[in-house]
């Protein structure tokens, strides 16, 4: 017997706000009037190729700002300034690429498209503004729907919060109902100030008395029993039912919500290199790479020769590392220390003023120009510039032991710098801790992933790589 969705419609549906609609014709009628009047204004008539620049910069304005979910999400004044910055720079970067593509750049007067960007942003933020105040007046006196939120304890208090921060969203969060025994009421009121209305054996009393719209189920991953009997009690009572699943109590990593056939998808760990994005991560590497390579082949060369005349032994150093999705690596580095073996076959950090290092070694170590011959790795697609650092083999295990989701860092490539080290945490982990933080900020680094964020760690690094924490 196969499985197939009751309904033909999508489960992941997406709602617009009458206002939410209103403010994005306004800002399609700004830019269009704004660009309208200033070809108008130069030229005395438009053009068949203005009408295309036009056509298009709607349309990238479109797919752009639902991007950037300029319609979709309510926040302070400053904040929404500086998205609708960014999506409207954004627009206009793809209007520029296109122009150069079609070789069509010289048509249009770049004057006009200057002053475009900056009166349309302005026209455009300045109705943002008018039509904030309006939603306020309005909101101000309308009539809010009582809601009430089944279950306690962080997410019941943050979704309590967003709700009741939220003006425009017309709700007004009365309390919760616990759904188990005394001691989710002590986490209630230990947590969080929202009122506890009873329990959920009450909740046909507790519905009727407070005149509850809309309800919302919050429950842990292992509370989901309880969710078919609440359902049932709710569905003859015309009352909105949302379910919340606390899925937070976990470390997600690049967590996300899609639909498959219809059937709605929690993913709550998967890397962020997929599709598009991992030739964009790809293309960055190999192109930045090779280019560092180019500029720094003197160095290089130089480092060989001394490491050479200095110490006995091979140019470089190589040794198995874990990669993305588990699999090793062989990782390259210029040699810094005596040739040794293993203290008893376990492998011990590289420590300040290290008896181990060579007079060469020491001073590329605190240069870190012992780690260029991983780009070689870089080209090789093994390892990314910006990633979380490769430990060696035995250092994974060990820490692995103590840290529950230690190997959740290599869901993406492991770097040549990384937001970790840019923090600081690099070098010698003298205890547990420090793994920790280096951790959390390796799966900080995953779970916000981009091209803008791989690039402020590059610049960050130019500075922490030669810092106190390099030896």
């Amino acid at each position: 017997m196969v499985l197939e969705p009751r309904s033909s419609r999508s489960l992941l549906q997406r709602r617009s706000s009458v206002s939410n609609a209103i403010q994005a014709g306004l800002d399609g009628i700004a830019v269009t009037g704004v660009a309208w009047y200033l070809i108008y204004d130069q030229f005395g008539h438009i053009t068949s190729d203005y009408v295309i620049m036009l056509l298009l910069l709607i349309g990238a304005l479109a797919v752009i700002y639902d991007h950037y979910a300029i319609y979709r999400t309510n926040v302070g004044l400053s904040i929404k300034a500086f998205r609708l910055f960014k999506a409207w720079s954004a627009t206009f970067c793809f209007l520029v690429v296109m122009a150069f593509l079609t070789k069509q750049s010289e048509t249009y007067s770049r004057l006009l498209v200057v002053q475009l960007f900056v009166f349309g942003y302005f026209a455009q933020l300045f109705l943002h503004v008018v039509v904030r105040e309006l939603q306020k007046r309005f909101t101000a006196h309308a009539r809010l729907d009582n809601a009430l939120i089944i279950g306690a304890g962080d997410l019941a208090n943050f979704l309590h919060q967003k709700i009741s921060n939220n003006p425009w969203f017309g709700e007004r969060v009365l309390g919760c109902v616990l759904i188990n025994d005394s001691a989710e009421q002590g986490s209630a009121d230990a947590k969080q100030r929202l009122p506890v209305l009873g329990h959920v054996t009450d909740l046909d009393e507790i519905v009727a008395k407070h005149a509850i719209r809309t309800v919302y189920l919050v429950t842990p991953l292992g509370g989901s029993e309880v969710i078919n009997d609440v359902y049932l009690k709710l569905l003859d009572k015309c009352i909105a039912v949302n379910w919340v699943p606390d899925i937070f109590s976990l470390r997600l990593i690049n967590h996300s919500v899609r639909e498959i056939a219809g059937i709605p998808v929690l993913t709550l760990s998967e890397t962020p290199l997929t599709g598009m994005s991992l030739f964009l991560k790809n293309l960055e590497d190999r192109v930045l790479a090779a280019l560092i390579l180019l500029c720094a082949s003197p160095v290089l060369l130089a480092v060989a020769i001394a490491i050479k005349i200095d110490s006995r032994g091979p140019v470089f150093f190589r040794q198995e590392r874990m990669g993305w999705t588990g699999e090793s690596f062989r990782i390259w580095k210029f040699r810094s220390m005596h040739v040794h073996q293993p203290e008893n076959g376990v492998v011990k950090q590289a420590q300040k003023n290290d008896p181990r290092l060579t007079r060469v070694g020491a001073f590329i170590r605190k240069t870190s120009l012992d780690e260029l011959p991983q780009l070689f790795n870089v080209l090789t697609g093994e390892m990314s510039l910006v990633g979380p650092r490769p430990h060696a083999l035995q250092h994974d295990t060990l820490y692995s032991q103590d840290i529950v989701d230690y190997f959740a860092r290599h869901n993406i490539k492991p770097g040549m710098t990384g937001l970790a080290q840019v923090r600081g945490f690099r070098g010698e982990t003298k205890d547990i801790e420090q793994m920790i933080q280096r951790v959390d900020s390796d799966i900080e680094y995953i779970n916000n992933w981009s091209l803008w964020l791989d690039f402020v760690i590059l610049v960050r690094t130019l500075n922490a790589f030669t810092g106190k924490q390099a030896y």
